[in-house]
């Protein structure tokens, strides 16, 4: 990749950042309202009684399942990273990984057993593709400019909410009340708006992400050979790398339970039922917590339509259409509940709180790591651990007296406390984490190296299942406070142990900030 080429990436800026970043902004979005759209009402649809169109699977079954989805989903990366190095590029992966998404999503819009794990192995594949080489791009476009890579992967990531809080409020409410098959099916639509915004766009990358062809190939050798990196400083940063993956692990497990455990105390253990003044009071703030975000997200869409829309006009009309189709399920879904005469806020809300307040919380958190009181990626793993373990700590606190067989039902707030801390902790480590991988490893295994750390994260994902699984066993020989102070005791240790180790750390990274 020469200097002219991310100079040009670098022309038009929009917010302060590369017009490119928000083309990857957009496609990820339409990525992540797949995911988490469909992601909120998996555990819930296997759940529900047969009676309201579910499966009526055991809670340890459906969070097996879960678990296992959500480890596949970050396992196949390390596959996709390497496709990409070696054969397809970057470019080509993204395109191939949200084809295949879409595929699954509209297999499980068929609401058939056989269509499940149809579509459930399209998701995995799909997610292979995608995921690594959307951060792969970010990467080496930046490859010149290491000071604004956190502020970058810090946007990116509000791009990332931005879509969770999107799929989950709409993709949720549709599947709650309207139809499971509408709910599934309209992820895949978005993901679809996503792929073909992208391939119409992918010409702003200059030769960014191409097929890897014997000359870039030659010149990526070249590139490492100039960075004359001793090697034992690259086997340090490795080690590094590595230390950050095992404390993601920790922080997945516990966040994870998001789509789990968390899922299940708003649905079985959280006052829902609203009336009166309440229920009025919610109607006025949900409309506004969903038009305020998408008018903030249209607004930075109309900023790239300003730098971009004579150059690649048809990905950006696929890119309106799919904004206006947003608008219009938006404003049904606020003047339904408004004529509604009964107020019951869906399970799935809750969730759209972690990516309403990524979208809010972003960029002060961008404009924190580019500032002088920026701290050490050490340091922001180790407060992003306590700070999720404290989230969790409400929930302990909220559930005290809740057993087993218990019919109380607890104030939201404890659900929206949890959520906002878990915010806080997660935009210390996710997008940090992507940034610190990019800095650390040669130019040469970026792509691979992204799958690994994916690979770890998917551990993650698996034991926030296996461990989310074992909620009613929990509560039924303890309680659930017990349940939820496992994952605030983990999390705080962990984080206690990184800040520990955080001059370990800066003497691995050998001068990487």
């Amino acid at each position: 990749m020469s200097q002219n080429t991310t100079d040009e990436f670098f022309k038009n800026p929009v917010l302060g950042h590369p017009a490119g970043l928000f083309v990857l902004f957009f496609t990820e979005m339409w990525e992540r309202f797949s995911y988490y759209g469909m992601r909120a009402l998996l555990v819930l649809f296997l759940t529900s009684s047969l009676a309201k169109g579910g499966w009526a699977w055991s809670i340890e079954d459906a969070m097996a399942l879960y678990g296992t989805y959500t480890m596949s989903v970050y396992f196949t990366p390390v596959i996709g990273g390497f496709l990409a190095d070696r054969y397809l590029g970057y470019r080509w992966a993204v395109v191939l990984g949200a084809l295949a998404m879409t595929l699954g999503h509209a297999s499980m819009a068929v609401e058939t057993p056989l269509f499940l794990y149809i579509g459930i192995g399209f998701l995995i594949i799909g997610n292979g593709l995608f995921k690594p080489n959307m951060t792969s791009i970010i990467s080496n476009a930046y490859h010149n400019h290491p000071e604004k890579k956190d502020g970058a992967y810090s946007m990116y990531y509000m791009g990332v909410n931005a879509g969770a809080f999107l799929g989950i409020m709409l993709c949720g409410y549709i599947g709650e009340k309207i139809s499971w098959s509408w709910g599934f099916g309209l992820a895949g639509v978005f993901m679809l708006c996503g792929m073909l915004q992208f391939y119409f766009t992918q010409d702003i990358f200059g030769d960014i992400g191409l097929k890897p062809t014997a000359a870039s190939k030659q010149e990526s050798k070249d590139k490492a050979a100039a960075e004359n990196t001793p090697a034992n400083v690259v086997r340090d940063r490795i080690i590094a790398v590595l230390i950050f993956s095992v404390f993601t692990v920790f922080f997945w497990a516990s966040f994870e339970q998001a789509g789990g455990s968390m899922t299940i105390f708003a649905e079985k253990f959280t006052q829902r039922e609203l009336f009166g003044n309440s229920a009025s009071l919610f109607k006025i703030a949900d409309a506004l917590l969903t038009i305020v975000p998408l008018i903030i997200i249209t607004y930075v869409l109309i900023k790239l339509f300003r730098q971009t829309f004579k150059k690649y006009a048809t990905g950006n009309i696929i890119l309106s259409v799919s904004f206006v189709i947003i608008w219009g399920i938006v404003i049904w879904k606020v003047g339904r509940e408004y004529a509604s005469a009964t107020t019951e806020v869906p399970a799935t809300w809750f969730g759209i709180l972690n990516s309403l307040f990524i979208v809010g919380f972003a960029p002060a958190f961008s404009k924190w790591w580019e500032s002088k009181y920026n701290l050490s990626g050490p340091m922001k793993f180790g407060l992003g651990l306590t700070l999720l373990g404290l989230g969790f700590g409400f929930l302990a606190y909220g559930s005290m007296g809740i057993t087993a067989d218990s019919v109380v039902r607890v104030s939201m707030f404890w659900l929206i406390a949890a959520y906002l801390f878990h915010t806080l902790g997660e935009l210390c480590i996710s997008p940090v984490g992507l940034s610190y991988v990019s800095k650390l490893v040669p130019a040469a295994w970026i792509g691979i190296m992204f799958g690994v750390y994916y690979l770890f994260i998917g551990m993650g994902n698996k034991l926030a299942g296996s461990m989310g699984g074992m909620i009613e066993t929990i509560t039924a020989q303890y309680s659930l406070t017990t349940f939820f102070l496992i994952f605030t005791v983990v999390p705080i240790g962990a984080g206690l142990i990184m800040i520990m180790l955080s001059p370990l750390m800066k003497k691995l990274m050998h001068g990487v900030k």
